[in-house]
């Protein structure tokens, strides 16, 4: 009877110690739980992000707040790279503003030319030596040559890839404050064709492109704000009568008319003006009430600018969204200058770049390749 006892003490007091052992796991377990759901959203993004879609579709059954991160980097498309042209040599870098990374690539190809454009990851050089023009995709390693042709002053874009029977190059410069040359050519064409146009009002050129192809057309900003539009398919240019945004109190006029970009997206036309420690200003244009409305949010879009060629995307990063990438880096290469439409402010913060003196040939944003890992790339 007595060792009946005794046994069935033994057995509570077993039973006890693994109860308490449960119960110190499973709140271990609960604080750890609770740690990870009080991670910043923008690290969660960026942690999210990295995972494959299975494992993404996973972690979004954590919690609401997992969920709701999950879902909102689920798809992405990927933002363009920011090329760096080299001072010496042949070695271009490649820095991916979402990933926060820099490659290298030798791109001999590139010697004595001049990097003028890019769009739908082609590249339009040109080589002052020999007059040569010619598009190149830097991933790809393809080259489609254009007849010769003397590219001094003028801006100039393209319409779309080489490849395509509908790419036409364009630029314009002016002649005079009331005449404008344009000259335009299409791969497999024996020369170029150049007009000059009489312009209702006066049209000087910016120094650099602020020009974009949008619903087949070519816009093109002047040097003070007025906007010219060139037809391919009628020949024509007319200079569109849409005020130009006043330049406000606090902006100095000199970047008011040097440093602004130019981005087209879906349609319509948007124009990013800077001003050395300001936060910049950003311009959508209203077709229909010919004038410029000043965006206060970006609906998710995302604007790449570069005096070469700007770019918008849609469905990036959580923490990339409503925001302007500009064509610098930071922080020994570790990251890029934005603004936030969001937080109305930079990163980092405190940027005081003159964007209109900057050099306009030392970096452009292009299509990054389809798979990262197919390529040799250098150290």
């Amino acid at each position: 009877m007595a060792g009946r006892k005794r046994r069935r003490l033994k057995l509570l007091a077993v039973t006890f110690k693994d109860d308490t052992r449960v119960s110190t796991k499973g709140n271990i377990e609960q604080e750890e739980q609770e740690a990870w759901s009080f991670l910043p959203v923008e690290l969660l993004e960026f942690i999210i992000s990295q995972l494959t879609l299975k494992d993404n579709i996973r972690t979004s059954a954590v919690c609401k707040q997992w969920f709701s991160v999950a879902l909102s980097v689920r798809v992405v498309n990927k933002p363009p790279w920011l090329m760096y042209f080299p001072k010496l040599g042949h070695r271009f870098e490649f820095y991916d503003p979402s990933q926060r990374k820099t490659y290298s690539l030798e791109l001999p190809e590139l010697h004595g030319c001049r990097i003028c454009y890019n769009k739908d990851g082609w590249l339009l050089l040109y080589k002052p030596r020999t007059q040569r023009v010619l598009f190149f995709n830097p991933f790809t390693r393809e080259m489609i040559k254009l007849p010769r042709f003397e590219m001094t002053y003028q801006i100039v874009a393209f319409s779309t890839s080489p490849k395509s029977p509908n790419c036409i190059v364009f630029t314009v410069k002016h002649v005079s404050p009331t005449v404008v040359a344009i000259s335009t050519c299409h791969p497999g064409a024996t020369a170029w064709t150049t007009v000059n146009y009489h312009n209702r009002l006066p049209f000087v050129s910016s120094i650099w492109n602020k020009l974009v192809f949008c619903n087949g057309l070519f816009y093109c900003l002047s040097l003070t704000g007025w906007l010219g539009v060139y037809d391919p398919q009628e020949l024509t240019w007319t200079i569109r009568i849409v005020p130009p945004p006043r330049c406000p109190d606090n902006f100095f006029v000199k970047n008011w008319w040097k440093g602004k970009f130019m981005a087209e997206h879906r349609g319509d036309i948007f124009v990013i003006y800077t001003c050395y420690s300001e936060n910049p200003i950003i311009y959508k244009l209203d077709q229909a009430n010919k004038e410029w409305v000043e965006m206060k949010t970006l609906e998710g879009v995302t604007l790449f600018a570069s005096f070469l060629s700007s770019h918008a995307r849609t469905d990036l990063l959580g923490m990339m969204r409503n925001s302007v990438y500009f064509s610098k880096v930071r922080f020994y290469g570790k990251r890029c200058i934005s603004y936030s439409l969001d937080h109305h402010r930079y990163y980092p913060r405190k940027q005081c770049h003159d964007w209109g003196e900057q050099d306009p040939f030392e970096s452009i944003w292009v299509e990054p390749p389809e798979d990262v890992s197919t390529f040799n790339w250098e150290d």
